[in-house]
């Protein structure tokens, strides 16, 4: 296999980049970087690196040697601590790709080795992507729990109860003339009819994890001129949007992305509702009304100064937040809806209040639960035909057909934590790392 090698610390410029080198020709890397003897595993030393057709100096810096199986790849890994200048790194990575059996790693290749090698189940190395990317605190928190084998134990658990309810079926198959208890699969339905439940009451968690994962979905809906891209502007505290008195100006879905309360949101602002004959117009407002019944929660805006529109008011539902708009303006004062924010994004009047109405609405999506919590659309569909297969070998016939269906099923269940090895599953899974990871 071939060895790797890159930067694990990033491409942008910084004091330190690492630059990680994982295989069976790592050590030879650094013999022919630094003609030194192998250094002692997980003792960082200092020296100078220089390419070895010219002896020209590269850079100084520090070097660490993990030793096979005890590394994250679970292969001989050399980091390489150097300046973090650009051309300092380029050269570095140019000298390393004329080594021997060397090569520049695909993304998430060093997880994947990871994997391969036994050094986590495949539920941890997708936490590793996920710690990487987590902008929030509680991203981070879910992260760290699946990395610690959270989803793991809790799958790997009702694995061990299948494969137990499994023997037993295929025991009595393979033999029915023994002594063996009378009526083997009657007794084992109602284990299957528990974990059956187990894994639903495990599913229905309102998409918390994804949700958690991904960002909550804000829809900003409203009349063109009601202020929604100035709202957006707002809350994002830079110009997301254009804003202008033009209606129409806004024809297709606008997003920020912000950190409320320690939970990942974001904002979309969308086209003015409204009847329109301009094709672009009509399809940002059909892309605005699809994002309204995709969405988390919907904040709708009223421009006070004016009558309110209907298409707005029949949006109106248990996940809105109503915003009355421009109140620095004098108002239409033909109506008021009593639970709705008064705000003026000119102004900033009410948006610290609409910050606090917002942050607890996301919290109340994230309401604590016991165990952990599904983080990709792929656990789900996996435990979709893990259950359908479940109550296949309920209806079954014969034991034969029973027994085939509980094989599928822990299939399925093995599926999420890499038990079963599919190739095209793992370059699914690892296609979103970045470089170095």
């Amino acid at each position: 296999m071939d060895t790797i090698y890159a930067v694990a610390s990033g491409l942008q410029r910084a004091g330190v980049s690492i630059i990680r080198v994982s295989g069976e020709a790592a050590l030879l890397t650094y013999k022919n970087l630094t003609h030194r003897p192998v250094p002692v595993p997980r003792q960082a030393i200092f020296g100078s690196f220089r390419a070895p057709e010219t002896g020209k100096l590269l850079d100084k810096g520090m070097v660490l040697f993990f030793e096979k199986p005890n590394s994250f790849t679970g292969e001989d890994v050399i980091e390489y601590h150097v300046h973090g200048g650009t051309a300092v790194v380029r050269g570095f990575l140019d000298v390393l790709s004329r080594q021997p059996d060397c090569r520049l790693a695909a993304p998430g290749e060093f997880t994947r080795r990871a994997f391969e090698n036994g050094k986590m189940d495949l539920t941890a190395a997708e936490a590793v992507a996920d710690l990487v990317d987590a902008e929030t605190e509680a991203q981070r928190v879910q992260a760290l729990d699946q990395l610690g084998g959270g989803l793991a134990r809790l799958y790997e658990g009702w694995a061990e109860k299948l494969k137990k309810i499994l023997a037993h079926q295929e025991a009595e198959i393979e033999f029915p003339e023994e002594d063996m208890p009378k009526q083997v699969s009657e007794k084992l339905r109602p284990e299957i009819t528990t974990l059956i439940k187990e894994i639903r009451q495990h599913m229905d968690d309102g998409h918390r994890g994804e949700r958690l994962r991904n960002g909550v979905l804000i829809a900003i809906l409203g009349a063109p001129n009601a202020g929604k891209s100035s709202l957006l502007n707002a809350l994002a505290r830079r110009d997301v949007a254009i804003v202008s008195e033009e209606a129409g100006t806004t024809r297709d879905v606008i997003e920020a992305h912000l950190d409320l309360g320690g939970y990942p949101v974001i904002l979309a602002d969308t086209a003015g509702l409204r009847a329109t004959e301009s094709k672009v117009e009509a399809e940002g407002i059909r892309r605005a009304r699809k994002l309204a019944d995709e969405s988390d929660i919907k904040v709708l805006l009223f421009d006070s100064t004016q009558a309110p529109d209907p298409e707005t008011i029949a949006m109106i539902d248990t996940s809105t937040i109503v915003l009355m708009t421009k109140s620095d303006l004098p108002t239409a004062g033909a109506f008021a809806f009593q639970t709705a924010i008064k705000i003026s994004a000119k102004t900033n009047d009410g948006i610290d209040a609409l910050l606090k109405t917002l942050t607890e609405k996301v919290s109340t999506l994230f309401t604590p639960r016991n165990g952990p919590s599904l983080t990709r659309e792929r656990h789900r569909l996996a435990l979709d035909e893990t259950i359908i297969a479940l109550e296949r070998s309920l209806a079954a016939i014969l034991p034969e057909l029973a027994a085939e269906d509980l094989r599928l099923s822990l299939r399925s269940l093995g599926a999420i934590t890499g038990t079963v090895h599919v190739e095209e599953l793992l370059d699914r899974v690892f296609k979103d790392f970045c470089i170095g990871k």
